[in-house]
């Protein structure tokens, strides 16, 4: 179990005879390194070996040749109090190679961020502070939930933009480097999140806006689950980053020495990565790439530089070796000196004295801003801005109506002067998605302004080109940075190209809305490869998404402004075509959108209700329609309008089965989406208006017909219905 003991630091030199090398020891005058550090840097490389081992699988490999970069950041370079892990004027560090959580659980636990040796030897358990891969709001200390790779580098670029943002918001005109809200974003990443061609999209991007806060540190041990990556890798990574506009530095263990000497050989020159970290930390106008050159899984004997020891356990006998040759006893596990404990957890009062000197300077910061101040308290208090609902436009009935995109770039507009800390934009789509705030700036350096956009750096309106994939992991990011709240917009079909950042949006649970318009075959002649089928079900089975599909303009309203409040992770599906504009005076109120699903119109009060219709966004307006020739046929008709059934499943049960009365067995659905789902609502007796098929090219109201999408065809089911319902009660 644990074991910290005072055992003598042993000979730091070895010879490792199947490399037939000398095994230096990291050098590291000009960062001050003494036997302490160097004795830490090796407790982390055993840790790392002995948790994998204990538990029988994880990654050992990246976390032992990664432990003196993750040292130096976490030691000596990043500012943060290991005591409060959420202050404000932190650094921020993302692992985005999260199978590799040990690189960042056992700097935690050496820095004394709330994780211990117990943790460590958990890790990879039910419970434990330690999963396999990190987890924000779940260990303390972790920014953000890694592991799909690539993902945590483009979310990171997120963060950069964030914290730009937030600047412009708070302190613009503090000279750089010197506001309370500057600090720096740095990443440890992998050769996989390099291959992952989301990191192409943000970091094509970070070069495009010059984030010089942005510092990444690439390992390029050239090991994957298949071994060696020349099998499928061999791109000039460094002279891709200097095409995106980077500033990149090389930083070579694995080779040439760094003083020129000439000699070949493993050496952890840690000196030439601070330097390469300081020097790319005071490069303002460039986000830095430092390519690390190390070998996976150092110093073991026989595993090092191997396909194996990136993700499984050591074996007994080689994490004995490794701690023969380290010094450390080979029969024992989790062996921490004390005195290399109460050595890195001198961090801490560093940390703390570097926050007092935050605190003086923030203090200073409130009394001359007592405005911007206060906009900051209430951004932190998670509340909204007094007087919101009031800001947001309203629409008269109209039966020609307005596209809920066109409503919702109104709402947008109308929020801009209220609420400062919402902002965002499109994937090369701002006239179709209707993301742009109207008359706020572009965010972007002053010198890319175009003809079309003006703007500067801290401007409000996000371009992120054609990048969904990199669009939707920067909003994670941007969230994720904590003091504003960001959108973004492309076409429903494609939010398939940028699934994975939803979900980890989901996972998460990070504020961003996803603005996901011409959301059905209603788009018309663009066909069936833009045409949304079954995109509708596939977000809705993702935990944790809201799924919200209005029916007209004051249904969108009344969305954005339940999305605000519920502060989680919401995709809106938004028409292309004009929805007519439904006459509140004669039907259900507005205010039931925040349940997700309430009564639209129910059967006129002569006739008993027989069939409920229950409809999301452009098919509600049929079944109004249908509602009336069935009250016509003397059947009493209700219309439920639902546009989010995650809200409704939210709401008690009572309220439920008030909307949807249990005893009433007839019912339709009608969606033009994918069918999948609707069973659950409509239940064996009723019938389910949908498109299990892909769509056509031709205009909207055309395919609407062809594919069975009628106030006629609603009726049918609806009547259908009613007979299933009455045979089964003879």
């Amino acid at each position: 179990m644990t074991s910290e003991t005072s055992s003598p630091t042993s000979t730091l030199t070895s010879s490792l005879a199947e490399r037939d090398r000398t095994l230096e020891r990291p050098r590291a005058s000009l960062a001050g390194w003494t036997d302490l550090d160097v004795r830490a840097v090796d407790t982390a490389r055993v840790l790392a070996a002995d948790a994998v081992q204990r538990v029988g699988n994880g990654h050992p490999g990246t976390a032992m040749s990664l432990a003196p970069a993750a040292y130096l950041l976490y030691q000596q370079v990043m500012t943060h109090d290991p005591s409060d892990p959420l202050w404000l004027g932190r650094d921020r560090f993302v692992l985005s190679c999260g199978h590799s959580s040990l690189t960042q659980y056992i700097q935690l636990y050496l820095a004394g961020s709330g994780l211990e040796l117990d943790d460590l030897q958990s890790l990879r358990t039910w419970g434990a502070k330690t999963p396999g891969h990190p987890e924000v709001h779940h260990t303390a200390g972790v920014e953000i939930t890694t592991g799909p790779l690539g993902s945590g580098l483009a979310s990171a670029v997120g963060m950069a933009m964030g914290q730009r943002r937030q600047r412009g918001l708070f302190d613009p005109d503090a000279p750089v480097g010197e506001s309370v809200f500057d600090h720096t974003i740095y990443v440890l990443c992998s050769d996989g999140d390099i291959q992952e061609g989301v990191s192409h999209e943000a970091c094509s991007l970070a070069g495009h806006q010059e984030l010089g806060n942005l510092v990444v540190i690439y390992d390029q041990n050239q090991i994957s689950i298949e071994d060696d990556t020349d099998i499928a890798f061999s791109e000039d990574v460094a002279a891709r980053f200097r095409a995106y506009g980077w500033d990149v530095r090389i930083v070579d263990w694995r080779g040439d020495h760094a003083d020129g000497s000439g000699g070949h050989g493993y050496i952890e020159d840690v000196d030439a990565l601070f330097a390469a970290l300081e020097a790319g930390k005071a490069v303002t106008d460039r986000p830095t790439l430092i390519v690390l050159r190390t070998i996976i899984a150092w110093p073991a004997p026989t595993k090092q530089d191997t396909g194996g020891a990136h993700g499984s356990a050591l074996g007994a006998d080689e994490v004995a070796a490794l701690k023969g040759l380290l010094g450390f006893d080979p029969e024992r596990s989790f062996q921490v000196d004390p005195a290399v404990i109460a050595h890195t957890r001198a961090v801490a009062d560093r940390g703390q004295q570097a926050h007092a000197a935050w605190q003086q300077r923030y203090a200073g910061w409130r009394t001359a801003y007592p405005e911007r101040a206060a906009l900051l308290d209430r951004i932190m208090s998670g509340e909204l801005p007094e007087g919101i609902a009031d800001a947001l436009p309203t629409w008269a009935p109209d039966a020609k109506g307005v596209a809920t995109r066109a409503a919702s770039g109104a709402v947008l507009t109308a929020l801009a002067g209220v609420m400062p800390e919402l902002w965002g934009g499109s994937a090369d789509l701002a006239e179709s998605n209707n993301t742009t705030m109207k008359g706020e700036p572009s965010f972007i350096p002053s010198d890319r302004q175009t003809r079309t956009w003006a703007g500067g750096p801290y401007g409000r309106t996000l371009h992120f080109g054609i990048r969904e994939f990199g669009m939707g992991c920067i909003l994670n990011g941007i969230a994720l940075e904590g003091l504003t709240r960001p959108y973004g917009g492309t076409f429903l079909v494609f939010s398939d190209y940028m699934r994975p950042a939803v979900r980890l949006a989901a996972i998460q649970q990070v504020p961003v809305t996803f603005v996901w318009t011409h959301d059905s075959i209603g788009l018309g002649e663009d066909g069936p490869t833009h045409q949304p089928i079954e995109q509708l079900a596939a977000l809705r089975a993702m935990p944790g998404l809201d799924v919200v599909r209005p029916a007209d303009a004051n249904e969108t309203a009344a969305a954005w402004l339940t999305i605000l409040r519920q502060a989680r992770p919401a995709g809106l599906a938004l028409s292309r075509q004009n929805l007519p504009i439904i006459d509140r005076n004669e039907y259900g109120s507005v205010e039931g959108v925040a349940k997700g699903g309430y009564v639209l119109a129910d059967a006129a009060a002569d006739t008993p209700l027989q069939v409920v219709i229950v409809a999301t966004g452009s098919e509600v307006s049929l079944a109004l329609q249908a509602r009336k020739t069935l009250q016509d046929k003397g059947i009493g008709t209700r219309i439920v309008s639902m546009p989010c059934r995650e809200w409704f499943a939210d709401q008690p049960s009572s309220y439920r089965d008030e909307v949807l009365p249990p005893a009433v067995r007839a019912r339709v659905s009608v969606e033009a989406g994918a069918s999948q789902g609707w069973r659950e609502i409509v239940g064996d007796a009723g019938r389910i208006i949908a498109i299990d098929h892909f769509g056509a090219s031709a205009d909207a109201a055309t395919l609407f017909r062809e594919f069975g999408f009628t106030p006629e065809a609603v009726v049918a089911a609806a009547e259908e219905s009613l007979l299933t319902v009455s045979g089964e009660s003879r």
